[in-house]
């Protein structure tokens, strides 16, 4: 680093290191070719650019912003949309092209954030060391459930849960699925469908509700996948105290007080009704 600063003509260069939660690793470069850099091919992406970065002894992001096109087949506004890249690592660093295995300076790192579409383009917000130590220690109290369906602090077996089907017909957020098994309207609300071969395989879509034949998605992909399709039903759960004691006979298990007196407890005094 310090001879590519000496340099008359720079040959420093911006790197990306993005890790997704699934560990597919990518990593770019600001130059205008592939370079191997410490065992991870950089791809020439030279529309790929973050805001400014200010260096401080706290633990701010500085509101630091990653903008690039979506040129590379890589990052797809389809796999972004999809929460595919949610939470991925992200290491932002400068290196010098001529001598890539000289140790780089690493300037940011932290997780992706929320991701905003332009035309071609995309943005994406950079959470840094303080959003991580901003996240709760310990549980809040509840009335409703704060386990996950089918998580560890559920206990319940997911296997179960699961239902192999076929596409049959997508209309809008509506989507007609073969052989839908047997339940009672919107039994299917608050769980997940997941696309399980085409090119849309692996993404999941939260369910608002349910009928006989049909689920409805909260929010429906750009590309609709074609009929025949395999799917994965997942049952959800509204993580009420009744639902998990009388549908699921997991009362035991219930990460929730539904019977804790609220806030408006503290605002009562005597006399009142």
């Amino acid at each position: 680093m310090e001879n590519a600063v000496q340099h008359s003509v720079t040959t420093l260069a911006y790197g990306w290191r993005l890790e997704r939660s699934d560990g597919v690793t990518l990593g770019f470069t600001s130059h205008d070719k592939d370079i191997w850099h410490q065992d991870l091919l950089l791809r020439a992406s030279p529309g790929l650019k973050p805001t400014t970065i200010v260096e401080n002894l706290g633990l701010d992001g500085d509101g630091l912003d990653v903008h690039g096109a979506l040129t590379s087949d890589a990052i797809t506004a389809d796999d972004l949309a999809a929460g595919r890249w949610d939470g991925a690592y992200l290491e932002i660093f400068l290196f010098d092209w001529m001598e890539p295995e000289t140790e780089p300076q690493l300037l940011a790192s932290g997780e992706l954030g929320s991701v905003s579409f332009s035309g071609s383009a995309f943005g994406a917000e950079f959470l840094g060391s303080k959003q991580v130590f901003e996240r709760s220690v310990a549980p809040y109290t509840s009335p409703s459930c704060r386990a996950h369906f089918c998580d560890a602090a559920c206990g319940l077996n997911p296997a179960r849960f699961r239902h192999p089907l076929r596409l049959k017909q997508a209309e809008g957020s509506r989507w007609h699925l073969d052989d839908m098994p047997h339940f009672e309207r919107n039994a299917f609300a608050y769980g997940t469908l997941r696309i399980m071969d085409g090119p849309q395989c692996g993404q999941c879509f939260d369910l608002l509700g349910s009928d006989e034949s049909c689920v409805t998605l909260a929010s429906p992909p750009r590309k609709t996948p074609s009929p025949g399709t395999r799917m994965l039903l997942f049952e959800g759960c509204d993580k009420q105290l009744a639902t998990c004691a009388m549908r699921f006979g997991n009362a035991l298990n219930f990460r929730g007080e539904p019977f804790l007196p609220g806030n408006d407890v503290l605002t009562r005094f005597p006399g009142a009704s």
